[in-house]
């Protein structure tokens, strides 16, 4: 006869692997909550989001970016957010966005960027892909490569 733990075991999901993080951060020895942990996806796109609403005034104020002409320049405002990224984050930490939300780049697993990693991790942003592939720990592909995780500062 089937039993209700044959059922339960499929309806589950797949088992989690031993090895398989509790929380985000976890395995790169970060805390679960409070300073240091992981920063929660949500403020990370709404910091990106900032940022970009920044880098656009910035843009049409000093570059003379109107939006929707087409044309080259469309990269303007990407120009001043891979700017702003590189120097900000390169040598405080941060960007405006990320300071607004109580986020800050370190260095893996702790420390300060640094502006080689802070350029790496900037051109990867601004590629737009990398920062959509995802690791177990919440790290974007862009963060891997740089060496870099987003943390909560508050």
């Amino acid at each position: 006869m089937v039993d209700r733990e044959d059922i339960g075991s499929w309806l589950q999901g797949p088992p989690r692997p031993k090895n398989a993080p509790r929380y985000p951060g976890e395995g790169l020895g970060l805390p679960e909550q409070g300073p240091g942990s992981m920063a929660p996806t949500g403020r990370r796109v709404v910091a990106l989001f900032i940022d970009g609403v920044i880098a656009q005034v910035i843009a049409m104020g000093l570059l003379g970016y109107v939006q929707g002409a087409g044309g080259l320049g469309t990269f303007k405002p990407l120009l001043v957010v891979l700017l702003m990224n590189v120097l900000m984050v390169g040598t405080g930490g941060y960007t405006i966005g990320h300071r607004l939300l109580g986020l800050r780049v370190d260095r893996c697993p702790s420390g300060y960027a640094g502006l080689g990693r802070g350029l790496v991790r900037s051109v990867l942003l601004c590629l737009a892909l990398p920062p959509l592939i995802v690791d177990r720990q919440g790290r974007g592909l862009h963060d891997r490569l740089a060496g870099t995780v987003i943390v909560r500062s508050r």
